[in-house]
């Protein structure tokens, strides 16, 4: 560079004399040569966020990174990253400048504090930081002249960083596919994120790489966080009988001050009378928990209001950690089955348009967690018979005969010719699976009612009718071998074809009052997602909690928590 600058900027009258026009020419080439050089070793990510007013004269360099790393533990990853995002600002300083620390430190350990808080977890604390940290903001000048651990508080701000960003966002380094969860994870960018970071200005806000469900969620962990320091929820003492509206009964004071903790309830009464506005709010809180909203006390509520907090925080915990898993942007437009809740949700823009009651897998034959595309709508659909149910269900029954069948509108096939079922011997398929496949016909019989929705997926898994509309009367509604049910499949379906000309409501009620498969496929597709949540923040911004009906709650929490014990600082 100094050479570049010698050639380039001190021609004195000497060395004009001493070169040729054409050695000045191959001169000029040279310099043209190492300035283009000494453009190219400058690495910035985004120069709209490294502009010049974020640059430093401090800096800091590979071999004191390395020696860093001799002292603070860290995965070879989070070391990498530490290396990385350095040489993207040729080594400069992140945290610390000429005036002292910049405003991204104090927020940073902010965040960090709120997590520890939030999450109960101390395993990214550390006391050199904390005393450095409070030895800059105390003194600046005295400190920006040690050059120890002005160089050190800057490493262990980065390096803590990536670490926070890993565990605040990523999530558990267990497979999630082992979790039971196959919806993709996208790897999270770090660097961008910690670029937005020490480079805002002090009025803008970081956004977080994560859902608008998980930020909901976290907001409500903090309020749940206050009510336990203040001695959590009361005990509700049960009662020898249902109560209704104007009794009265010492349970009364009890549920008022739980309902006014939750939200529930606006304003606390100080009577022990069983009011309208507590019958209200109680309803509010079934509706919370899934349950048929009378108003009452039953033994189901009761169930739920002594739940103690710290179960609810845990339990908002274990789902925040599947939310970290989950897309930061979702599409536009999209389906979401929740499994827990029972319900499907339709999304239009970004909000939620309207929703409706589902059944879903039993707790042996589960729905999986997956995205899919929806592609097809399928009119009087044939259902064909998945291997598990011929094997388990439909073949003892053929052993007494083939009248089952016919009472079914069950057709044999063999390939794809259909087949007379009299003219096979079934006792020999006893104990195995016969060479033979099996189907249902079209009609009011079929086992998927009238319509289904295609999104292909390796699990057999798709969106249907069904005949058995009573199912949708129970709050809770496990009772398929897998797939979902719809109780409004008719609404859905006019709704995935309200673009398609060709699709009136007439033309589909037409098709349906016949006994004809009828394909219809879907331009766009749409996505859907078949997620687990047992508690989330509904778009009214109420607080929500569900069973754990695949007990997939327990088994992350078994991976959860122990990882938050096994990391407490010593």
């Amino acid at each position: 560079m100094e050479v570049c600058y010698i050639l380039g900027v001190r021609k004195t009258k000497i060395f004009l004399k001493l070169i040729t026009f054409f050695t000045l020419i191959s001169i000029v080439g040279s310099i043209s040569s190492c300035k283009n050089k000494q453009k190219k070793k400058v690495i910035l990510a985004d120069e709209s966020v490294y502009s010049a007013e974020n640059f430093t004269h401090l800096t800091v360099d590979s071999l004191e990174i390395a020696d860093f790393f001799k002292t603070f533990e860290a995965s070879d990853s989070i070391k990498n990253e530490v290396l990385e995002f350095y040489k993207r600002r040729n080594f400069q300083f992140a945290w610390i400048n000429k005036d002292g620390l910049t405003h991204a430190a104090p927020d940073f350990y902010v965040q960090l504090q709120n997590f520890s808080d939030d999450f109960q977890d101390n395993s990214l604390k550390n006391h050199t930081l904390d005393s450095l940290l409070a030895e800059a903001e105390s003194d600046s000048k005295s400190f920006l002249k040690q050059k120890d651990p002005m160089h050190n508080l800057e490493l262990l701000l980065t390096s803590t960083f990536f670490k926070f960003a890993d565990k605040a966002y990523t999530g558990t380094t267990k497979d999630p596919i082992d979790l039971e969860w196959f919806i993709p994870r996208k790897k999270k960018n770090y660097q961008i994120l910690l670029d937005s970071l020490v480079s805002a200005k002090q009025t803008n806000r970081v956004q977080e790489p994560v859902n608008q469900y998980y930020i909901a969620l976290k907001e409500k962990l903090r309020q749940y966080r206050e009510i336990q320091k203040k001695g959590g929820f009361p005990k509700i003492i049960t009662t020898q009988k249902p109560l209704n509206t104007g009794d009265r009964d010492s349970l009364v004071q009890s549920l008022n001050d739980y309902l006014v903790l939750t939200g529930d309830l606006k304003q606390r009464d100080t009577s022990s009378v069983f009011s309208d506005s507590l019958s209200v709010a109680i309803k509010r809180f079934q509706q919370r928990m899934g349950l048929k909203e009378t108003g009452k006390i039953n033994a189901a509520t009761l169930s739920e209001l002594n739940i103690p907090i710290e179960a609810r925080i845990k339990q908002m915990m274990i789902n925040m950690e599947r939310l970290r898993w989950a897309p930061v942007e979702l599409e536009n437009n999209y389906l979401m089955v929740n499994i827990p809740e029972f319900k499907l949700h339709i999304f239009e823009n970004k909000k939620l348009s309207w929703d409706m009651s589902v059944v879903v897998g039993k707790a042996a034959t589960k729905t999986s967690i997956f995205r899919g595309d929806l592609s097809m709508v399928v009119l009087n659909p044939y259902w064909n018979v998945p291997t598990s149910i011929i094997q388990n269900e439909i073949m003892p029954k053929l052993q007494n005969g083939i009248s089952y069948l016919s009472k079914n509108d069950m057709e044999v096939l063999s390939g794809n010719k259909v087949i007379d079922p009299s003219t096979v011997d079934w006792t020999k398929y006893a104990n195995s699976i016969p060479p033979y496949n099996f189907r249902q016909r079209p009609g009011n019989k079929n086992s998927l009612g009238k319509i289904k929705f295609l999104f292909p997926n390796s699990y057999s898994i798709y969106l249907h009718d069904t005949p058995s509309k009573g199912l949708f009367n129970e709050s809770a509604r496990a009772f398929s071998h897998g797939c979902i049910r719809l109780s409004e499949p008719r609404k859905l379906a006019l709704y995935l074809l309200r673009n398609n000309p060709n699709w009136s409501s007439e033309k589909v009620d037409e098709i349906l009052e016949k006994d004809e498969e009828n394909f219809i496929k879907l331009k766009p597709a749409l996505p859907v997602y078949i997620v687990y949540f047992t508690t989330w923040v509904s778009s009214n911004g109420q607080l929500n909690f569900r069973k754990d009906i695949y007990g997939l709650d327990k088994k992350l929490s078994e991976e959860v928590f122990s990882e938050i014990t096994a990391k407490k600082t010593l």
